[in-house]
C-alpha cells in the first residue's frame, strides 16, 4: 500500500491523501476468509452500479450504448457509466476516491496501472465468481491476460485492448518493387529505399510511429530482451546492449531520413496523418488507428506484424475492467461484468464497432468478427500476432519508471545525447525508483 501511494505522488502530485490510507484500522484475531463468497444478497429493488471508465469520442459513445443494451436486458440491476478522463486522470481519481471511501463498483484501468491498485488489495478476486459465469477464465486470449493476475488472484480482465503493428502503403512498396518487410534488416532497407529528398529537404520518409514507449519496449522484446531482470531491481536491456542496438538503429534510419520521429504533441495524428497523405510509407501504430486510416487512405493500404529481429514480439496496451473490492454490490457488478465478456451484445458488440481486439476464442470466432475479417483484413492482423505477445514491463513501479524511459528517449531521439550515457542515467533512476 505505501509503495502504491508513494508511486502516485511521484507521478501526479497527489498530496495529502497518504496518511488517509496509511492508517488503516487494525482487528484482532484471524480475519475471516471470503475469497469464496463473491455472492452477496442483494437489497429488494433495483440495484444502482457505477462504472468509471477513460473512453471519450465514438468510443466513448459505443461503449454508452453497450450500457444502455444491458440496462435494457434485465431490471435488476441499473449500471451508470462516467466518463473521467484519460487513463492517467482516471487512475488518480480512482485512487483519491479509494482514500476517501467513494470509489466505484467498477472501473477501467490502463493495463499498465492494474498492478499498482492490486498491490494496495483494493481490486476483488474474480476468480470464484467465474462458477456462475457464462464465460470460462481459460477462454481468454493469453496474450491479453499478463496485466490480469497478481499474487495468484485474478483482479482484472480485458476490455478495448490494442496492439502496436505495421502499416504499409502497399501501393508505394509496389510500384518501388519492394515487398512488406518481416525483419529489421528488411525494413531498415526498405525504408531507406522509399525517401524522396530534394536537395536536403526530406519530402517523404520510410517510416514512423508515435513518440511513445510501445515501439522501443516492442523492439527490445524482439531482440529477445526484457525491460525489467527476473528479480525486479533494474533494468535488463542496457548492460547487455541491447538497448543501444535499439536506439542505435533508430538514429541510423532518423539520420537518413528513412525514419520521421514527431514532436511529442498530438504525435499519434501526427504520424497518421502524414501516413494517410503519403508522406511516409510506412508507421509503426496501434490497431485502433485502422479504422480511420481506413476513411482516409486513397492508396491499397496493409497491415502486418511488426518486423522482427531475433524473433517476433509485441507488446499490449489499452485498458482492463476491475470490480472494486469495496463495492457493496459485488453480486450485481459481477453480473454487469458477465454480460461485458460473454453476450453477443456485450463488449463484442463493442469490439465490432470499435475495433479493438477480440480477446476470447468464443468472441474471435463469432460471425460478427469473423464477417468483419472477411470485410476488413487489416484488423484481422493483431489478433493474430497476439501470439507472439508480451508484457515485460510488468511491474508495480512502472508508472514512475515509464517517465525515466520517456527522458531517455527525448534526450536520444531530440538532443541527439548519447546512447550509452543516456541509458546509464535511466538505470540508476530506475534502480534508485526500484529500490525504494
Amino acid at each position: 500500500m505505501k509503495k502504491f501511494f508513494s508511486i502516485f505522488a511521484a507521478l501526479f502530485l497527489v498530496l495529502g491523501i497518504l496518511a488517509a490510507c496509511g492508517n488503516e484500522e487494525k482487528t484482532e484475531g484471524t480475519p475471516k476468509d471470503t475469497s469464496k463468497e463473491p455472492a452477496q444478497e442483494e437489497p429488494e429493488g433495483k440495484v444502482t452500479i457505477q462504472f468509471w471508465h477513460s473512453l471519450g469520442g465514438v468510443n466513448g459513445e459505443y461503449l454508452d450504448a453497450m450500457i444502455k443494451r444491458f440496462n435494457e436486458s434485465q431490471d435488476k440491476v441499473e449500471v451508470v457509466g462516467t466518463f473521467q478522463g484519460t487513463y492517467d486522470e482516471t487512475s488518480t481519481k480512482l485512487q483519491q476516491a479509494i482514500s476517501a471511501n467513494t470509489a466505484p463498483d467498477i472501473a477501467m484501468i490502463e493495463r499498465a496501472y492494474v498492478q499498482m491498485f492490486a498491490e494496495a488489495e483494493v481490486l476483488e478476486d474474480l476468480k470464484p465468481y467465474f462458477k456462475d459465469s457464462d464465460v470460462k477464465e481459460s477462454d481468454f486470449v493469453k496474450g491479453l491476460m499478463g496485466h490480469s493476475t497478481f499474487n495468484k488472484k485474478l483482479v482484472s480482465l480485458p476490455l478495448n485492448r490494442s496492439t502496436p503493428i505495421l502499416h504499409v502503403n502497399k501501393t508505394m512498396l509496389d510500384e518501388a518493387g519492394l515487398e512488406v518487410p518481416k525483419t529489421w534488416d528488411e525494413l531498415k532497407e526498405v525504408a531507406n529505399k522509399l525517401v524522396v529528398k530534394e536537395g536536403n529537404e526530406v519530402k517523404r520518409y520510410g517510416l514512423t510511429m508515435p513518440y511513445d514507449t510501445w515501439y522501443p519496449i516492442a523492439m527490445i522484446s524482439q531482440s529477445k530482451g526484457k525491460f525489467f531482470n527476473d528479480k525486479k531491481t533494474s533494468v535488463d536491456f542496457v548492460k547487455n546492449g541491447i538497448g543501444k542496438d535499439v536506439f542505435q538503429y533508430l538514429k541510423d534510419m532518423q539520420n537518413t531520413g528513412a525514419l520521421f520521429y514527431p514532436p511529442q504533441t498530438d504525435s499519434g495524428n501526427i504520424v497518421n496523418q502524414m501516413f494517410s497523405s503519403g508522406k511516409v510509407a510506412m508507421m509503426f501504430q496501434s490497431t485502433g488507428s485502422i479504422g480511420g486510416i481506413a476513411q482516409q487512405a486513397t492508396f491499397d493500404y496493409e497491415t502486418a506484424f511488426l518486423p522482427k529481429n531475433d524473433v517476433y514480439a509485441t507488446p499490449t496496451g489499452g485498458g482492463n475492467v476491475a470490480m472494486l473490492a469495496s463495492s457493496e454490490h459485488k453480486k450485481a457488478a459481477w453480473q454487469f461484468m458477465n454480460f461485458m465478456m460473454s453476450d453477443p451484445q456485450g463488449l463484442q458488440q463493442f469490439i465490432v464497432e470499435s475495433g479493438y481486439l477480440p480477446f476470447t476464442k468464443k468472441m474471435a470466432e463469432s460471425k460478427p468478427i469473423q464477417d468483419l475479417w472477411a470485410k476488413e483484413p487489416n484488423r484481422k492482423t493483431a489478433y493474430e500476432q497476439l501470439e507472439y505477445a508480451t508484457d515485460t514491463n510488468k511491474d508495480t513501479a512502472w508508472p514512475e519508471v515509464m517517465h525515466e524511459f520517456f527522458a531517455a528517449i527525448e534526450a536520444i531521439m531530440y538532443d541527439n545525447a548519447d546512447i550509452d550515457k543516456s541509458l546509464d542515467t535511466f538505470t540508476k533512476e530506475t534502480e534508485r525508483i526500484l529500490g525504494q
